[in-house]
């Protein structure tokens, strides 16, 4: 399978690159702003499987040129079998203190990042490709939330929102778009958003669940918001 993740440098990303990269017959571009990061993450992979296909590839989602990156993915994979939308950030910050540049932070890492990948990539896509979002709890209707994180919340709610809409657009083409809104899973990011806590999940079983979806979800759902959930947080 031909399968680009961003946000690969770290934490849940980082874990599903190296669970794709398990199975050699996989090309994997694996997608950050850290050149550093995913050289050690090119590493790891080669270490447990030498013969693993994984490029690096160091590029904004927001700020980036995707002129340069459509080419390089279209002569390195030729058609895409699995997008995963993983990169985004976390403001955490009383509501009071929250800026309106803080929530357009929010929006262009979590929405309009991710709003650029499928719009340039969706062409190189074709019946049977499934687009994975990563989504929150913190945006899931009905959901306990926290304070400090109104503006990432709701920026991953409308995430959710864009991921129903393109499902729908895009049904005529076979491709499937379906969100993951994934509870706590031990990461950097989890640090950030609640500060001593302890997740039962782990960043690596997570990374194994999304890579798991994102080659069968789309077998049985499309434009679904689904909770991966345990615990609160």
């Amino acid at each position: 399978m031909n399968i680009v993740l961003t946000g690969a440098s770290s934490g849940i990303g980082f874990e599903a690159a190296l669970e794709f990269t398990l199975n050699k017959e996989n090309k994997v571009v694996c997608i950050a702003r850290s050149a550093d990061k995913l050289r050690k993450l090119l590493e790891i992979a080669k270490g447990i499987t030498p013969d693993c296909t994984l490029l690096p590839v160091e590029f904004d989602i927001v700020n980036d040129d995707y002129a340069a990156l459509v080419p390089f993915l279209r002569e390195k994979l030729g058609t895409i079998d699995i997008l995963i939308n993983n990169a985004g950030s976390l403001i955490n910050k009383p509501f009071s203190e929250t800026t309106a540049a803080d929530m357009a932070d929010m929006f262009e890492s979590n929405v309009l990042g991710h709003f650029n990948m499928m719009k340039n990539l969706l062409p190189l896509m074709g019946s049977d490709s499934h687009v994975v979002n990563i989504g929150s709890m913190g945006g899931f209707q009905g959901s306990v939330k926290f304070p400090g994180l109104s503006a990432y919340s709701a920026s991953k709610a409308a995430l959710h929102a864009l991921t129903e809409c393109m499902a729908f657009e895009l049904v005529d083409t076979g491709i499937k778009v379906n969100c993951l809104a994934l509870g706590s899973a031990q990461t950097e990011m989890l640090e950030l958003a609640f500060p001593g806590y302890q997740s039962p999940v782990m960043a690596f079983e997570m990374g194994k669940y999304v890579a798991d979806f994102a080659r069968t979800g789309h077998k049985f759902f499309n434009g679904k918001i689904l909770p991966v959930a345990v615990t609160t947080p």
